[in-house]
């Protein structure tokens, strides 16, 4: 039996984890009352703080969708014995507290020394943009609760041997080219430390960025993982124009990946 990182059971999780963002997103839109442009100081630790509680609310729900997705996938492939999903915790309330100081480190005044163009901006402005940042930020420490679900099952499953990365349509070049890899740890070998230290140090497996839409998809023993169209496609590009090309991979293959979706009919990968 085959999987593949456009199944339907992929493309249900992925349309799950839009509309976890669509409601998200809606109740942080909600709390930026709490933030009054003349007593920053004052209001915006209290937004922050009712930020992460949104955060570990939404997170839950993720990780809850990610175990939900890995066992029916995990049924799919009819692996002989049971396992138990544990839920990723959510993140830390400093990782988000961190995130949304990033977001909002144009507001504060700096001597005209040390401004940057993003501070000469009218504090509107710079508002707006920060929120736009800690949309993006939000949503990706939620989405992540869900993968790194997926992630730490497939690393403590006996019955696991791999992930994948699965990109959706007209992502960046980045998530294009990770997915394109497939099922990346094709060989895990016994289950215990050894296994597990297969898994450490590939950010580039495992990094998501901010709105980022790619999922880990497991692969179970005896299953042999596809790629897509779209990740052949990508895969084929990646080959032509950037292998070989050791430091400059990513660079290559996002100027080869652009241009073929210049000629390309829109939404073909």
């Amino acid at each position: 039996m085959a999987t593949s990182d456009s199944s339907r059971s992929v493309v249900r999780w992925r349309q799950a984890q839009a509309g976890l963002s669509t409601l998200l997103l809606r109740d942080l839109r909600g709390l930026r009352r709490l933030i009054n442009p003349n007593r920053l100081q004052a209001t915006v630790p209290t937004w922050i703080e009712a930020v992460a509680a949104l955060v570990a609310r939404y997170a839950e729900a993720s990780a809850t969708l990610g175990a939900d997705f890995y066992d029916g996938e995990r049924e799919t492939a009819d692996v002989a014995g049971t396992f138990t999903v544990q839920l990723a915790d959510p993140p830390p309330d400093e990782q988000t507290s961190n995130s949304l100081r990033w977001a909002t480190k144009d507001l504060w005044p700096r001597d005209e020394g040390d401004a940057t163009v993003a501070h000469l901006e009218p504090l509107d402005v710079r508002l707006e943009a920060a929120m736009s940042k800690a949309d993006g930020a939000v949503d990706r420490l939620v989405l992540n609760a869900g993968r790194e679900t997926v992630q730490e099952a497939v690393r403590q499953d006996r019955g696991a041997v791999a992930y994948a990365r699965a990109a959706a349509l007209g992502c960046c070049s980045f998530c294009a080219l990770m997915s394109s890899r497939g099922a990346v740890y094709e060989d895990r070998g016994t289950v215990g430390e050894d296994a597990n230290d297969r898994f450490v140090g590939n950010d580039s497996v495992i990094k998501y960025h901010n709105y980022c839409r790619c999922q880990p998809i497991p692969v179970f023993r005896g299953q042999a993982f596809e790629l897509s169209a779209k990740a052949r496609e990508w895969d084929r590009i990646y080959r032509e124009f950037a292998q070989g090309h050791p430091g400059q991979q990513l660079r290559l293959f996002r100027a080869a990946l652009t241009e073929q979706r210049a000629q390309a009919a829109p939404g073909s990968f």
